[in-house]
């Protein structure tokens, strides 16, 4: 039996929403892990750098039997087979896929940080992860549900058929 895990998966350059699409079916065929669900996509403003196209979200729910760090690099990789090379923070991607929990393990590592340090405050990673699991239990922070309804004042958008 695997452990709980939770990937965000954004992008707003190129096709995002086929990009978007084409990593859920990626995630799918992980080693090593079990495909749980995905939730519908989400159109979203830009964080931080504002000038820059809407992003397309989701949210992936596996259970994994590798290890946090071995699931990390699986995600690096499948991020390289879209393009994604990584600089400016918050810049414009082709992909990005976040390790957003990984069962209940808490790390502070400065490669990984579980649960993710700003998921409980993004009504982006927070939406689509409500629509698959509302009442799971972010440590430390709360209930999914209630996160999100402090989010309240942030844009989103649910697409409507457009899943993998």
């Amino acid at each position: 039996m695997g452990r709980a895990c939770f990937i965000a998966l954004g992008a707003n350059l190129g096709d995002p929403v086929a990009t978007v699409n084409a990593a859920i079916i990626a995630l799918r065929q992980l080693p090593h892990t079990r495909f749980v669900a995905a939730s519908s996509l989400y159109r979203t403003a830009p964080v931080g750098l504002k000038h820059q196209p809407d992003f397309i979200n989701a949210v992936v729910a596996v259970d994994a039997v590798s290890p946090a760090p071995t699931l990390l690099q699986d995600l690096f990789d499948i991020e390289a087979r879209f393009g994604r090379s990584r600089g400016v923070k918050n810049a414009p991607r082709t992909l990005d896929l976040d390790l957003l929990l990984y069962g209940d393990e808490a790390s502070d590592d400065p490669r990984l940080t579980l649960p993710h340090p700003r998921l409980h405050e993004r009504a982006f990673v927070l939406a689509p992860l409500a629509e698959i699991a509302p009442d799971l239990f972010i440590p430390g922070r709360g209930l999914v549900r209630e996160l999100l309804a402090r989010c309240a004042d942030q844009q989103i958008e649910k697409l409507v058929s457009q899943t993998a």
